[in-house]
């Protein structure tokens, strides 16, 4: 059984930084592509970003600049690198991992989520 554990969420000031981890247990290869969604109360789950096996990066137009994706590949875990951190960042924040694509990812497995609050 594939599981995808998230930590790193947390309460932070606008302008502050946060660094989200995801760690992948249960699976007997490398994913294609892992990745990070976000959902906020009544909108809709966007990707934030995403990172192939080969190292093709993808990221949302909103986190350009500001947020960076790293992942190893050996271990199968990804992290995400918030900086200059707005409200409009807080979401619930979701590993993914599965197919990669030309447009980033495809995902298979996600996690539960964890919750990032920006406050102004």
């Amino acid at each position: 059984q594939v599981q995808l554990v998230e930590s790193g969420g947390g309460l932070v000031q606008a302008g502050g930084s946060l660094r989200l981890s995801c760690a992948s247990s249960g699976s007997r290869f490398n994913f294609g592509a892992m990745g990070w969604y976000r959902q906020a109360p009544g909108k809709q789950r966007e990707l934030v970003a995403s990172m192939s096996g080969g190292n093709r990066l993808t990221y949302g137009d909103s986190v350009k600049g500001r947020f960076t994706i790293s992942r190893d590949n050996v271990k199968n875990t990804v992290n995400l690198q918030m900086n200059s951190l707005k409200p409009d960042d807080t979401a619930v924040y979701y590993c993914a991992a599965g197919l990669s694509t030309t447009r980033g990812i495809s995902p298979n497995y996600w996690g539960r989520g964890t919750q990032v609050t920006v406050s102004s």
